[in-house]
């Protein structure tokens, strides 16, 4: 079972919306009586998403270095190299969880597309290999076709991403 602490300014629609489940069920599994009254720092539980410290991977993610690295049980496996969000579109820094995968999703997002816990943004392939390396795309993270189509074989839904 997955936990998601509220984070100040979060509503209970807006984190059903990052997590793709339905408002309804979110209060349901929560047994929450008023949904207006949330607190920053409570606890809800997530239904569908698998416990990630039961999940021996996790992923980093440095903005910076613009790399992704998998890590098992706290040990790095493999570094990607990876294309962040341009200035204006910049990748969200925080605690995310895979949330759902889309093999050949279309367009620029090459063969694969894995959306994190926050509406909008992902782990994607590209039509365009030669951004890879460079602050372009529009804070999702950009992997090399055959990287993020080896990470998706690998990682589970619930698998923790950790974006700094």
């Amino acid at each position: 079972m997955y936990y998601h602490i509220i984070k100040p300014r979060e509503t209970l629609w807006s984190i059903s919306e990052d997590y793709r489940v339905p408002f309804q069920s979110l209060i349901q599994a929560n047994q929450i009586v008023n949904p207006n009254m949330i607190n920053a720092g409570q606890s809800i539980i997530i239904p569908g998403l698998p416990n990630p410290n039961q999940i021996p991977y996790s992923i980093h993610v440095s903005v910076k270095n613009k790399t992704l690295t998998l890590m098992r049980n706290q040990s790095p496996i493999k570094t990607y190299p990876i294309a962040v969000g341009k200035i204006l579109n910049q990748t969200p820094i925080g605690d995310f969880v895979v949330i759902n995968k889309a093999p050949n999703p279309g367009g620029p997002f090459g063969t694969m597309w894995m959306s994190l816990s926050k509406k909008h943004y992902g782990i994607h392939g590209t039509n365009n290999p030669s951004s890879i390396g460079k602050a372009v795309s529009k804070g999702c993270i950009r992997m090399y076709n055959a990287d993020v189509e080896e990470l998706a074989r690998t990682i589970p839904i619930g698998t923790r991403v950790l974006i700094r």
